[in-house]
């Protein structure tokens, strides 16, 4: 078995259900103040603006922007969009923080805490820090360490991300792994030579939903969830 001393990982979806919690939350939040729309489409409108909005920065159409104002502008088209009007812009404020109130899955909190009893873990995520800390405060998330794009002014898949771990860490590239649900991501973290494990998560865009597979052989491990992968581990 390889040398490990860290795992991080990527969030959105892996370890927590930002589709299912924006839809709970907008469900409450627009009951209290009558908006009934389809917040599953809202939600996946809302995430359809993510990969996008990081490319103008990506490409120097913006300059360094933090997801938190990303999520913002994408959010500032969305409203009109859906029929949204009058709101005051602490409500706005408000709202684009839900992505700092995402819940886990069900196994996530479970696994990282076993993990996390032998190895180092941390997020290696687009979020930026401040989303992150508060995401992990609201979903008991037991990170050892925030890191991510925000640290290195890049977005993933950018090489400095997951270049930037094992060097904070303290650690060498092959002595770091990182989880993801999805495969572009870990396919690029092979490249900067880090470990990689598969975590599928079958439910992330809803029912009937594709979600990304892996084969035997695509990476380190594939596990069913974070408690499934910490048994991998030995953890």
């Amino acid at each position: 078995m390889f040398s490990l001393k860290a795992l991080v990982f990527d969030t959105f979806g892996t370890i927590v259900d930002w589709r299912g919690s924006i839809i709970a939350e907008g469900l409450q939040w627009g009951e209290a103040k009558k908006i009934h729309i389809d917040w599953a489409k809202f939600a996946d409108r809302w995430r359809a603006g993510y990969s996008p909005s990081m490319n103008k920065v990506r490409t120097g159409e913006l300059p360094w922007t933090k997801l938190d104002d990303l999520h913002r502008m994408t959010l500032d088209h969305l409203l009109p969009e859906f029929g949204i009007e009058g709101l005051a812009a602490e409500e706005k404020d408000h709202w684009n923080r839900v992505w700092h109130r995402l819940k886990p899955w069900p196994d996530s909190v479970a696994g990282l805490a076993r993990l996390k009893s032998k190895y180092t873990i941390a997020p290696l995520s687009n979020g930026n820090i401040a989303l992150l800390t508060d995401m992990a405060k609201y979903s008991g998330l037991p990170w050892d360490a925030i890191l991510g794009a925000e640290l290195v002014r890049h977005y993933k898949p950018d090489r400095e991300v997951y270049l930037s771990a094992p060097d904070f860490l303290g650690v060498k590239a092959s002595e770091v792994m990182m989880v993801a649900a999805h495969l572009g991501d870990l396919k690029a973290a092979q490249e900067c030579g880090l470990r990689t494990a598969f975590l599928y998560r079958p439910n992330e865009y809803g029912p009937g939903a594709r979600a990304d597979q892996a084969k035997a052989g695509d990476f380190d491990i594939l596990a069913t969830n974070a408690v499934d992968l910490a048994r991998q581990l030995g953890a």
